[in-house]
């Protein structure tokens, strides 16, 4: 194998060998803590922009399997301790590696990644670069910028999806980078699903006279998003909403509030979050940089859920309009499904029933 060097922009230098497409490449070096999901994280439109670190050691070893998939991928590069050559699953149709290098992502493996993950926690996610010598001037990586990231993965067309079975409700769901699972979860519960661009106006949205609208997870910085911020500023109120991920933090900035980059975000499927309405704690799938503040949006929503480990909000309900946002993923492929039933309040709402 061909050797690699992964290089922070602070200046350390991480050696390991080249794995999947051939080249460089510069983004932003985040961790995720999954034992399991690879596929999904690679497939996740929220890394778009993002050189990805697993911090579990044995990456691939039951292999690629398409049917998991949650998307198209979008990082800008893999980072992993040891890459599976030989995978094992019955479901499995060939090795990661190969994946890797159909979808041009440039990976590097040999990474102590355990170690380069607590450089992350300590000085917070920073930009990196994998490439094949370790460059005199960091310049180039410390100045390279994320930009239209929602517009870089959602659709260009809208379609349909069916629902399973009877159809009772038809839910516009406006993509911003959205995963497959969330449509399916819409579908599952009898509702026919709409698939938006991100550039839909809301009088276009009302013009298909949806019981609801989903607004989906997506990539980048939230507060750039001015215009789809200010569509669902006109959504509120008229249609039962509920937002996940990027849809919870453009709900919070369509209604007055704030955002903050955090300092290593939460990415994986162990993040704990407390119900505060009864103090009940769930484990969730979450992948993310950005927080709402919750003080934000005071007079206006009310913080519904927080994580257990940093007290950032993790949820908001807006009483008397219909809508409701969380942070983390409720359909959680992959990852745990304990809070699907945030779904059926969703379809409980759009069934004119009392959003309790």
């Amino acid at each position: 194998m061909e050797k690699a060097y992964l290089v922070l922009s602070n200046g350390m230098v991480f050696p390991g060998e080249r794995i999947g497409a051939a080249g460089e490449t510069v983004g932003e070096l985040v961790f995720t803590t999954g034992v399991v999901g690879y596929l999904e994280t690679l497939t996740d439109p929220s890394y778009a922009g993002q050189i990805i670190t697993q911090t579990f050691p044995l990456i691939g070893n039951y292999g690629v399997i398409p049917s998991d998939f949650e998307g198209r991928c979008a990082a800008r590069g893999y980072v992993v301790r040891e890459l599976c050559a030989e995978p094992s699953n019955f479901r499995s149709e060939y090795a990661l590696d190969r994946f890797l290098a159909e979808q041009g992502i440039v990976g590097i493996c040999g990474v102590d990644t355990r170690a380069l993950t607590r450089v992350l926690r300590t000085e917070g996610v920073m930009n990196a670069a994998i490439c094949e010598e370790v460059p005199d001037d960091l310049s180039e990586i410390r100045s390279w910028p994320l930009r239209d990231a929602v517009a870089s993965v959602s659709t260009k067309t809208a379609f349909e999806v069916p629902a399973e079975g009877t159809e009772r409700f038809h839910v516009a769901l406006i993509d911003y980078g959205v995963k497959r699972s969330i449509v399916r979860a819409l579908a599952r519960r009898e509702c026919r699903v709409t698939v938006l661009p991100h550039s839909v106006s809301a009088e276009e949205v009302l013009a298909l006279a949806p019981d609801g609208v989903m607004l989906s997870n997506g990539p980048g910085d939230p507060a750039e998003n001015v215009y789809e911020i200010a569509q669902i500023r006109e959504l509120i109120g008229r249609v039962p909403v509920f937002g996940v991920c990027l849809g919870h933090q453009l709900t919070a900035l369509a209604m007055g509030g704030k955002t903050v980059k955090l300092k290593f975000g939460h990415r994986g499927g162990n993040q704990p979050v407390t119900r505060l309405a009864d103090g009940r704690t769930f484990i969730t799938s979450q992948n993310h940089g950005y927080a709402v503040l919750a003080d934000s949006v005071a007079g206006v929503g009310v913080e519904s859920w927080r994580n257990a480990n940093d007290g950032s909000c993790e949820g908001i309900d807006y009483p008397g309009r219909s809508c409701f946002t969380v942070q983390f993923h409720p359909e959680a492929h992959g990852g745990p499904q304990d809070t699907g039933f945030l779904f059926d309040r969703f379809r409980a709402m759009m069934g004119g029933e009392p959003d309790a």
